[in-house]
């Protein structure tokens, strides 16, 4: 399969990660689907893949529009009647809080976009993944789902929610040619960082286009392992309740 014959759909496309793994995908020749709520970034991310000789469909959408979702597949399988990539990047941090002082409807939001919404997209395109032959999985995670430190626990929550759908997932496909892979990206210079940290220099972290590189070998038809996380700080694969 050539690049060029390859679709793939990347949520959170507009910026930080999802933005660089879109335009990663594109430089090698794929078609990126991509999802974003702010139309005139997408809008910027378009003319940047049309710059590097190929082709993007935008779609401005918020995850937690979950109808619109199952539109998406819908859509995705009468044009091209499959997928090959799917990029789970989109997600919010909510609030830095005691527990029990999490506002409800924050709480809400926070599930619905990082753990839901990819619920959802499972649902929506699993068919179209198994129909690839060669359908790849990335489901963008992070240490706050082990680490349980205080005053994370809504977003941590819902990255370990987030990592066993995706373990889960990646066992219910093996043997069909679709595998699944978690990424952590680590200490990352993104919007998301900067609002956890605000007193950081950007400048001593590492940018998204250097995690993206090294996902895209994960998003490849050769790409054999599944059910793994990749760990971009010690750039290395992991099995899982291995701390590094």
């Amino acid at each position: 399969m050539s690049s060029a014959d390859r679709i793939a759909l990347v949520t959170g496309a507009s910026r930080g990660i999802g933005r660089a793994i879109a335009l990663e995908l594109a430089r090698d020749g794929v078609h990126v689907v991509a999802l974003a709520r702010t139309q005139g970034a997408l809008e910027e991310l378009d003319d940047e893949i049309r710059a590097l000789g190929a082709e993007a469909t935008l779609v401005p959408c918020d995850v937690a529009d979950f109808d619109a979702l199952d539109r998406l597949g819908a859509a995705i399988f009468q044009r091209w009647g499959k997928l090959d990539v799917f990029v789970g990047n989109a997600g919010v941090l909510g609030p830095l809080s005691p527990l029990a002082h999490v506002d409800v409807k924050d709480w809400n939001r926070v599930m619905a976009v990082n753990v839901t919404a990819n619920w959802r997209l499972i649902r929506s395109l699993d068919p179209l993944l198994r129909a690839s032959g060669a359908g790849r999985v990335v489901f963008v995670t992070s240490s706050a789902a082990y680490k349980a430190q205080p005053y994370w626990g809504t977003y941590a929550a819902s990255k370990a929610a987030l990592e066993a759908m995706a373990r889960t997932y990646a066992a219910e496909t093996r043997d069909t040619g679709v595998t699944v892979m978690i990424a952590n990206p680590g200490r990352m210079r993104t919007r998301m960082r900067a609002q956890a940290m605000p007193g950081e220099n950007p400048a001593t972290v590492p940018a998204p286009e250097d995690f993206a590189k090294k996902c895209l070998p994960l998003l490849k038809p050769e790409w054999r392992e599944s059910g793994r996380l990749y760990d971009f700080p010690n750039d290395r694969l992991m099995d899982f309740h291995q701390p590094a």
